[in-house]
């Protein structure tokens, strides 16, 4: 088997959204699960701006960030994990976990950014949950009610 057939097999069976944009914002590379989270097939997605998963109101702040990537070729949050909010086809929010990378040429300039994306909505969700019921242990003060623990 070779090299570039193992890195296509690991992109299309991935259980993660993979995705790349080129300089100017426009996907060229979507996965099965990053039509799966997000809802659009890849044909929908490929050729279309990142805004298409971006809520409006974070679009500037991420476009600034982007671009200044593509210029440096260094991304500022290197292996961090970041969490932010996302949308999917129908608008729904998501809450989304995610690495990036600058994916550059021969030369050493930067022509995408690639990103490894998973869906925590539903975790996301339950941790609002199980911080409101401490919340409401702690407002009711029942003795060992919480356990001493705190989220």
């Amino acid at each position: 088997m070779s090299r570039d057939n193992r890195f296509q097999q690991l992109v299309e069976q991935a259980g993660d959204a993979i995705l790349a944009s080129d300089r100017a914002g426009n996907i060229v590379l979507w996965n099965a699960s990053a039509g799966r989270i997000f809802g659009f097939s890849e044909t929908e997605a490929l050729g279309q701006s990142l805004d298409i998963i971006i809520p409006e109101r974070f679009r500037q702040r991420h476009w600034e960030g982007y671009h200044q990537t593509m210029a440096t070729g260094i991304t500022r949050y290197g292996t961090t994990v970041l969490r932010v909010p996302a949308i999917d086809q129908k608008g729904r929010a998501l809450s989304i976990a995610f690495t990036v990378v600058v994916l550059s040429n021969e030369c050493g300039t930067p022509e995408a950014i690639g990103a490894i994306v998973r869906d925590e909505t539903e975790r996301w969700a339950e941790e609002i949950q199980m911080r409101q019921e401490l919340t409401r242990l702690k407002q009711e003060g029942k003795p060992g009610g919480a356990c001493g623990l705190s989220l």
